[in-house]
């Protein structure tokens, strides 16, 4: 990376480590918004996720309303960051997300598998994308 790009990825990182960490940790606790306020407002929005997929801003915000009301109860919530990149405007996470909280009003620990694309927007890191899936305890 040039030193530029450095710059970029140091405050990069330190968004992704305070208020994107932030946001998630209000969804756990039943607060949608925070999220919701991370996320790009343009076209193309989409969400692979481990309980269910959405596209597009419609679906996209029902789905984020429906997991703040599916979470409560968070104990703990932590990012395990495998890896990440900023090129210009583009950006993207791998990473483990360990979580303990309600769901449904039942406690559950469960980690997921998380990709996530951003676009700074306006001078903003906004999500794009996301991917999550559930991490088996089985390997082949």
């Amino acid at each position: 990376m040039t030193p530029r790009d450095v710059s970029v990825g140091d405050d990069f990182l330190a968004w992704f480590k305070t208020t994107l960490y932030e946001a998630e940790l209000a969804l756990h606790n039943g607060d949608p918004e925070p999220r919701r306020a991370l996320w790009s407002r343009a076209e193309p929005v989409s969400v692979l996720g481990a309980w269910r997929n959405a596209f597009g801003q419609q679906e996209v915000n029902a789905l984020f309303s429906s997991l703040g009301e599916s979470f409560s109860d968070c104990t703990a919530f932590a990012f395990e960051l495998r890896s990440y990149d900023v090129r210009g405007d583009m950006a993207y996470t791998a990473a483990l997300e360990h979580v303990s909280a309600s769901v449904d009003g039942h406690p559950r620990t469960y980690s997921l598998r998380v990709t996530q694309v951003y676009r700074r927007e306006e001078g903003h890191w906004r999500v794009a994308h996301r991917h999550g899936d559930t991490v088996s305890s089985s390997r082949p």
